[in-house]
């Protein structure tokens, strides 16, 4: 049986409505793929915890988690990861990439330009349908 990963990822939407999107680095597997920042959930933790956690780690940064996004289930050739994306908002400091090869803020009408891992498109497809980006959800 192949083995699944959960894992959670943040739209995390600046006053510009631009969204934060990650470079997954050549250490990385699906690296020079974008991804929106997040990881593994951890035994005993909520996703809402992993995703606070897994930003402070990754970005240095710390976030309010809102609303579910959507939850997508992804087969790769060696392993099927389940993503649960969340909206997200930096309430203290600044992005810096850590783990990524770099990060953007991008428009939401440019998010197609990047190179997206597979499983990160449903979330793209949503927020472009219903251009979920203008609204507020906090």
């Amino acid at each position: 049986m192949m083995k699944q990963i959960d894992v959670v990822g943040a739209v995390i939407v600046n006053e510009n409505k631009e969204v934060l999107c990650a470079l997954r680095s050549e250490s990385m597997s699906l690296s020079n793929y974008w991804e929106f920042p997040g990881g593994k959930v951890e035994k005993g933790e909520d996703h809402k915890e992993a995703l606070v956690r897994e930003i402070k780690e990754e970005l240095l940064c710390d976030i309010q988690v809102g609303d579910f996004i959507t939850e997508t289930l992804h087969e790769y050739p060696n392993i099927k990861v389940k993503l649960t994306t969340y909206f997200a908002q930096i309430i203290k400091g600044t992005p810096i990439a850590t783990e990524h090869e770099k990060i953007k803020w991008t428009p939401l009408k440019d998010i197609r330009s990047l190179k997206w891992a597979p499983a990160d498109i449903p979330t793209i497809d949503l927020l472009l349908e219903t251009e979920s980006c203008n609204k507020k959800y906090f």
